[in-house]
C-alpha cells in the first residue's frame, strides 16, 4: 500500500515530526535542538573607497571636484555563516547604492565567495561627501567610454568595485564562531529632528524652524532608537558592531571626502571596545529627518553628532541581551513599485530649463528638482536612446531599471537571526514613519531598517499621506504615493514568514 504524503512529507516522518513538536516545548529537548544547530560565524572587514584624485562629489545639483580627504572613505562587509546559510552585509560610505552597483557587487561575491548574490545587502551610508559615481558606473555596464571631462581622469568603479568585494572576501575569510548580542539604545541628547513643518495654510515646507513666518509644528515624528547588535568571537573579543539610527548624513559640506557622523560613531566604540572593532553603520530610514534642530539658529557639528551617538551606543552596551539560537535566514522579495509620469510636454520643458542652467540661469530650486526627476522618470519609463540620456542625466542612469514602464521592480530583504534580531532592506530615501511601521510590526526582539539598500532610483519614498502636504522631498521622488506602504507591507510579511519558520 502507497504511504499517504502531506506536503511531501511521508506518514511516519508525519507522525515523527508531530511527536517532535510535542516535545518541542520541553526543556531537555530544546537544549538537544540546541546543541545540534550549526554554530554562527562571523567575519568583519573593511576597505577604503576613496576617490585616489580629484573627482565629481555627490550631494547637490552642482559638480563640484574633490580637493582632498578629511576622513577617508569605506566599505565595512559583515559576512554571517552557518551550515550552509551564508549572508553578506555591506555598508558603504557612498551618497547612494544604484541598482547597477548592486548587481555588478552581488554577481561577483557570488562568483568569488559562493555566497547567493540575493543573500548579499548593500547599503549606503548616504554622505554628501562622497564620490558622484553613478555615470561613470552607467558607462561601464553599459560598454560606453568616459566622455567630456571623465575622458582624462583616472576611472573610479572599477576601485570601488574591486574595494567592495575585497571587503566581502576578507570577511569571509575571517569568519569565525561568535556569539551575539543585540537590543535598542535611546539617542537622549537631541541630534535628529523633523525637517519638514506644517505651516498656517495647511501645506508643508522642508527646512523651516518654529520661528519661521506661518509654521505649526514638525510634520512629523523622530526615531530615537538605536539599534545595535554587537559580535564577539569565541575568546569574548568585539569583532563588530552594526548599528543604525535615522539621521539624515549631511553635515559637513565641502570639497574634502568625508564618511560624516559614522565616522566619529566609530571613534567611540573603539575606545572602548578596541582599535580593531569594525563599526558598521546603516542608516535608518531618515527621509524627513536631519540635524537642524528648529529652535536654534546653529546646527549641531558632525563631531559632536557622532560622538553623541557614539555615546550613547557604548552606553548601552551593557544593556544588550544575548541571542542565544541565532539561526540565519534571508528572505527576499519583489515589490513593482509604481511610478509617477512624466509627459512629453513635462519632459520638453525640463531640458529646456536644464539647457538654460547649463547656459548659467539660477531658477528656482525646487524647479530645478522637478526638471531633473521628470528625465528620471522618463528613463524608467520609456525606452529612451540612452546617448541622449546620458548627455542630460548623471545621476538617475541605469540598465537595470531603464524602461521599467508604469512600476519598477525593486527588492526588499531581511536577514534574521533566531528570534531576537532582524535587519531590514529597504530601497531609497525612506521617510522615518515607514521604519517605525516595520519595526512596530516586527515579531523581532531588535529590528534595524536601514534605508538606501540594494536600490536608491525611488529617490525619497515619502508616506502616503506626506505626499498631500508638498515640499522638498514630494518634489523629489520617482515613485506615486503609496509606494513606501506598498514596500512596508512586503517587508513585513518576510518578517512574519521568517519568525513562522523557526521552532
Amino acid at each position: 500500500m502507497a504511504c499517504l504524503r502531506v506536503d511531501g512529507v511521508g506518514m511516519r516522518g508525519l507522525l515523527l515530526s508531530l511527536v517532535v513538536s510535542c516535545l518541542a516545548s520541553t526543556p531537555l529537548l530544546r537544549s538537544v535542538a540546541a546543541a545540534a544547530e550549526e554554530s554562527l560565524r562571523a567575519g568583519v572587514a573593511t576597505a577604503d573607497i576613496t576617490p585616489a584624485g580629484p573627482y565629481p562629489m555627490s550631494g547637490y545639483y552642482f559638480e563640484r571636484l574633490s580637493t582632498g580627504t578629511k576622513d577617508p572613505l569605506h566599505a565595512k562587509a559583515l559576512v554571517l555563516r552557518q551550515g550552509d546559510s551564508a549572508a553578506a552585509i555591506i555598508c558603504c560610505d557612498l551618497i547612494v547604492i544604484a541598482s547597477d552597483l548592486t548587481d555588478v557587487v552581488r554577481e561577483r561575491v557570488e562568483r568569488e565567495t559562493g555566497i547567493p548574490g540575493s543573500h548579499v545587502m548593500l547599503a549606503a551610508t548616504h554622505t554628501h561627501t562622497g564620490p558622484d559615481y553613478t555615470k561613470e558606473l552607467f558607462q561601464v555596464v553599459t560598454g560606453r567610454k568616459p566622455t567630456g571631462d571623465a575622458a582624462g581622469r583616472e576611472p573610479y568603479v572599477p576601485r570601488l568595485v574591486d574595494g567592495i568585494v575585497s571587503a566581502v572576501k576578507r570577511a569571509d575569510a575571517a569568519a569565525n564562531e561568535v556569539t551575539v548580542t543585540a537590543g535598542n539604545v535611546l539617542q537622549k541628547t537631541p541630534v535628529s529632528f523633523n525637517r519638514r513643518f506644517l505651516m498656517k495654510d495647511g501645506s508643508v515646507r522642508t527646512w523651516a524652524k518654529v520661528d519661521t513666518p506661518g509654521a505649526l509644528r514638525p510634520a512629523g515624528p523622530i526615531d530615537p532608537e538605536i539599534g545595535v547588535v554587537r559580535f564577539d568571537d569565541a575568546g569574548g573579543k568585539p569583532r563588530g558592531l552594526l548599528s543604525s539610527f535615522a539621521l539624515h548624513l549631511d553635515t559637513v559640506g565641502g570639497t574634502e571626502y568625508s564618511a560624516d557622523f559614522p565616522f566619529f560613531i566609530e571613534r567611540e566604540i573603539r575606545d572602548t571596545l578596541g582599535g580593531s572593532v569594525v563599526s558598521l553603520f546603516g542608516n535608518g530610514c531618515c527621509g524627513n529627518i536631519n540635524h537642524v534642530d528648529p529652535t536654534k539658529s546653529e546646527a549641531n557639528k558632525t563631531d559632536f553628532i557622532g560622538s553623541s551617538i557614539g555615546r550613547s551606543i557604548v552606553a548601552g552596551l551593557p544593556a544588550l541581551q544575548p541571542v542565544e539560537s541565532p539561526r540565519l535566514q534571508v528572505r527576499t522579495a519583489t515589490v513593482d513599485v509604481p511610478l509617477l509620469d512624466a509627459t512629453s510636454e513635462q519632459v520638453a520643458a525640463a531640458k529646456k530649463l536644464l539647457g538654460e542652467i547649463k547656459a548659467g540661469a539660477k531658477p528656482e530650486f525646487l524647479a530645478h528638482v522637478d526638471a531633473y526627476r521628470r528625465l528620471i522618470i522618463d528613463n524608467l519609463r520609456h525606452d529612451i536612446d540612452q546617448d541622449e540620456a546620458i548627455e542630460w542625466l548623471g545621476w538617475g542612469l541605469t540598465k537595470k531599471l531603464a524602461g521599467s514602464g508604469d512600476t519598477m521592480p525593486l527588492g526588499v530583504q531581511v536577514i534574521t537571526l533566531g528570534r531576537d534580531v532582524a535587519v531590514v532592506a529597504f530601497p531609497g530615501e525612506s521617510f522615518v514613519e515607514h521604519g517605525l511601521a516595520i519595526k512596530n510590526a516586527s515579531p523581532f526582539r531588535t529590528t534595524l531598517v536601514v534605508e538606501l539598500a540594494n536600490h536608491g532610483e525611488t529617490i525619497y519614498v515619502p508616506t502616503r499621506a506626506a505626499a498631500v502636504g508638498g515640499g522638498y522631498e514630494t518634489t523629489n521622488t520617482t515613485v506615486a504615493p503609496g509606494a513606501g506602504e506598498l514596500m512596508v507591507e512586503a517587508c513585513v510579511g518576510l518578517l512574519r514568514e521568517a519568525a513562522a519558520a523557526l521552532p
